[in-house]
């Protein structure tokens, strides 16, 4: 039988219990605490349809209990997921919370998944629900949800902010609900994936929480910070690094950005006086540019952090200057483990690494990268590249349904293989410098090589498809496809493109480029190697 959630081991858990780290609390406990320590402090100030929204604490604690009310009216709570696709809209807090109260766990989806993604979503989790906009971008959420709801027997629900049915939810009778168990699975991230669609990663109220407390108290925040959600608010990294959650937790205001771009970022840092934001590096370097020529006064913005991908030291030099604020490198991914860079870090370290873990209790293992079942004892020498392994306190010990993958994605003893090369330095900062698995990091999207392959495969003129990280100074990476035609006339590059676009997936996913070509390179003994072929792939493309 498929397990949903693989636990941490009864003693392990007592340790860390023990400790403090897990302190019995859930989302919605906390901010019932929060509402009544900072009732009314701005807790969110965002925009939706050009009009603006600010609550406070108190406010905010309010609207939670009444869409919780909500979701037990519609018979949804105790474990049901809902798979959340909303942009950075300020109703996105209350939603989640409410759902926290509720017992019912959030699925988070990207504004930019489309069809193909929201129904593998939806069909393994088993959703209940899919909450959603109308229209956001140009594109039709609640027509393509309503389109899944179709496909997937177990969504009974769709609700699109601003429709009868979700004001209705929003404006029940609050009423208290039984408090989840905080060692239960509390919500479903969404893995980077490294082979087909992303995997769902089971999160709890203590292991989360932790987590988010520890970067609140890394990051400085204080009540009188204010943090400007400037990426996907979804996303692990916007949402806990230290994020919207770190923001409420240390009694700070969030304001949620509409659109990342530097007019819209630079606007809102005066306007609302923003302290702390987090960025990838590509809009950082946007960032960097815009602010020589911008009129906008960036003067209260004290720290910004840069993730989600490498930050070349290129980059990080010229952050400070440029924006008249402090660099914070922060690395981390959606399964656990997160580093920062310490606000109090000499600079060659800020500018040369990606941080050192949280938390004393990540347990951390550089091993033979060239030996794919390197165990957690198969540590390279001190300063050396190596896979990168860990386990801890907000690590979690297997992806959800998922028996067969945690197979290898984890060691017997538990330590999850995070795909990542790094160097571990003698402070224990880790400088990232490339990845194992086949995955492509454009922009701090990761994407599978192989799905993106098997969409381009499926098109009649299409024979073998091979999908590669080309190296970008923008996005870090961006995508190449090299496609070996079918029989007769082959297709061109903008036909496969839209060919990819138009079978429903996140337009990151998209290539970049496309190379059709007459055959794939193989190996010295003849066969085709996928790992080889690869390889052969990204030295052509460097060559070229």
């Amino acid at each position: 039988m498929t397990r949903d959630h693989v636990p941490w081991p009864p003693e392990v858990a007592a340790r860390y219990r023990a400790s403090g780290h897990w302190r019995g609390q859930t989302f919605g406990a906390l901010l019932t605490s929060l509402s009544a320590a900072y009732a009314e402090r701005t807790a969110v100030v965002g925009e939706r349809d050009g009009a603006v929204t600010r609550w406070t604490f108190a406010e905010l604690d309010e609207r939670a209990h009444r869409i919780a009310a909500g979701f037990a009216g519609l018979g949804i709570g105790d474990g049901d997921r809902v798979v959340v696709q909303l942009p950075n809209v300020p109703e996105f807090v209350p939603v989640v919370f409410g759902l926290w109260r509720a017992g019912a766990l959030p699925v988070f989806a990207l504004p930019a998944h489309r069809h193909s993604e929201l129904t593998h979503f939806a069909a393994q989790s088993e959703a209940a629900a899919i909450l959603t906009v109308e229209q956001h971008d140009r594109h039709d959420h609640a027509a393509m949800a309503r389109d899944v709801a179709a496909e997937v027997p177990s969504v009974r629900h769709v609700l699109a902010l601003g429709s009868a049915e979700f004001d209705g939810l929003a404006a029940t009778a609050p009423r208290e609900l039984p408090d989840p168990d905080s060692e239960g699975v509390a919500f479903l991230q969404l893995s980077g994936g490294s082979t087909g669609l992303p995997k769902l990663i089971p999160r709890t109220h203590d292991d989360y929480l932790y987590s988010v407390r520890e970067s609140a108290r890394i990051c400085a925040l204080r009540p009188d910070s204010v943090y400007l959600a400037a990426l996907p608010v979804a996303h692990n990294y916007p949402l806990s690094s230290p994020g919207v959650l770190g923001a409420l937790h240390a009694g700070a205001a969030t304001v949620l950005a509409p659109r990342p771009d530097p007019d819209t970022a630079f606007r809102l840092i005066e306007s609302e006086g923003v302290t702390i934001t987090g960025v990838v590096p590509p809009l950082a370097a946007a960032w960097v540019q815009a602010a020589a020529r911008t009129e906008r006064d960036l003067s209260t913005l004290e720290t910004l952090l840069v993730g989600g991908a490498k930050c070349g030291r290129e980059l990080a030099e010229r952050i400070g200057p440029a924006l008249g604020c402090r660099l914070q490198q922060v690395f981390g991914m959606a399964e656990g483990l997160v580093c920062y860079t310490r606000l109090d870090d000499p600079e060659p370290i800020v500018l040369a690494t990606q941080g050192r873990p949280i938390s004393l209790d990540d347990e951390i293992r550089v091993v033979d990268p060239d030996n794919p079942a390197a165990s957690s004892t198969d540590v390279v020498a001190a300063g050396e590249v190596g896979a990168l392994l860990t386990r801890g306190p907000y690590t979690i010990r297997g992806y959800y349904r998922a028996d067969e993958h945690n197979a290898t994605a984890f060691t017997p003893d538990g330590f999850y293989r995070t795909g990542d090369l790094v160097r571990r330095g003698p402070t224990g900062h880790l400088e990232v410098v490339g990845r194992t698995k086949e995955q492509i990091n454009r922009g701090g999207e990761k994407l599978a090589a192989e799905e993106v392959e098997n969409h381009l495969m499926a098109h009649p003129g299409v024979l073998d498809a091979a999908v590669v990280g080309v190296p970008d100074e923008y996005l870090g990476e961006r995508t190449c496809a090299y496609v070996v035609p079918a029989a007769g006339a082959a297709p061109t590059a903008p036909e496969l493109r839209r060919f990819v676009r138009e079978r429903g997936v996140a337009s990151f996913k998209v290539p970049d480029l496309v190379v059709v070509v007459d055959v794939f390179p193989v190996t010295g003994v003849g066969k085709t190697s996928k790992r080889e072929l690869r390889a052969a792939l990204a030295a052509l493309t460097k060559e070229g």
